[in-house]
């Protein structure tokens, strides 16, 4: 079976730097764009996308150096850099005449959209998570013995070379481990899908290393001056993310609220692929943040 957002229209758009995005776009109204995580496509929104496309132009694009989206080489940190990527995104909105829009991130793509909020708040109208902190907050809470649930950052964080040698000699029980390990309810992403993402991600490995890589860089870089600055974000953001409890060992709302002082923080029962495991409770919890 092949999968494609229903419809929906499949384009090529225009980002930063010369890199063109693969993207869905459908449904008309106020805009909303959504932005996937790893591994995955902008599929893992189908269900989604499809409920929100009966009030708004609805906008998945894969990021860059995943799906079919352009995968430049990584000649420096700042080619995979969350704020490169969130310039794809408000460049590529801009193509199809949104010059505002509500953004919705999860996983890569919400590091990715909470850098376009800082960076473009006059752009990004509200700002919805996914189940991620901020890179300099998620490498502040990454110690001890709970840091190996994050095994794959400190792995892709290695300088080039290893890691993608490591990862491409096995990329298809890598990319499976982690659509097998965080997902609740295997149902939710079909076996056919699943076989997609692991394609998609085994033809780009030194993309997504580079993504990851820039995490250890250059995005706490940034993250850092903007903490220094005192930055905030100055829309409406509403926080979504699985319920840990006290195994969590930290606060993730109060690590939020330090960055959003209008926010909204919710806790699911679903897996890490919330949107396909439980896509009602995502729009949800996406319209009430675009109704704020």
């Amino acid at each position: 079976m092949t999968y494609v957002l229903p419809g929906f229209d499949h384009v090529r758009l225009p980002g930063a730097d010369g890199v063109e995005l693969a993207a869905a776009v459908g449904g008309e109204g106020s805009p909303v764009v959504l932005l996937h995580g790893f591994p995955q496509t902008h599929l893992m929104w189908r269900h989604v996308a499809e409920r929100l496309a009966a009030e708004h132009t609805v906008i998945c694009p894969d990021l860059r150096g995943y799906g079919a989206s352009d995968k430049p080489r990584a000649t420096g940190p700042e080619v995979y850099s969350k704020r490169s990527m969130a310039a794809d995104v408000v460049a590529a909105a801009a193509s199809l005449g949104h010059d505002r829009f509500a953004l919705v991130g999860h996983d890569r793509g919400a590091l990715v959209a909470f850098r376009a909020g800082l960076d473009h708040p006059e752009t990004v109208t509200h700002l919805g998570i996914l189940d991620i902190v901020p890179t300099l907050d998620m490498w502040n809470v990454l110690r001890g013995a709970s840091a190996a649930v994050g095994w794959h950052l400190f792995l892709m964080a290695q300088p080039p070379g290893l890691p993608e040698t490591m990862i491409a000699g096995s990329a298809d029980t890598f990319f499976s481990f982690f659509l097998d390990a965080w997902t609740k309810d295997p149902a939710a992403v079909p076996d056919d899908l699943r076989a997609a993402y692991v394609r998609a991600s085994a033809a780009a490995v030194p993309s997504i290393v580079a993504d990851y890589r820039a995490s250890a860089d250059i995005d706490i870089v940034q993250d850092q001056a903007d903490r220094d600055a005192g930055s905030q974000l100055a829309m409406p953001v509403t926080v979504v993310q699985q319920d840990w409890g006290a195994q969590l060992g930290y606060d993730a709302a109060a690590v939020w609220k330090a960055w959003a002082p209008d926010l909204d923080h919710r806790l699911t029962g679903a897996g890490h692929f919330m949107a396909e495991e439980v896509p009602d409770e995502i729009t949800e919890a996406i319209r009430d943040l675009l109704g704020r």
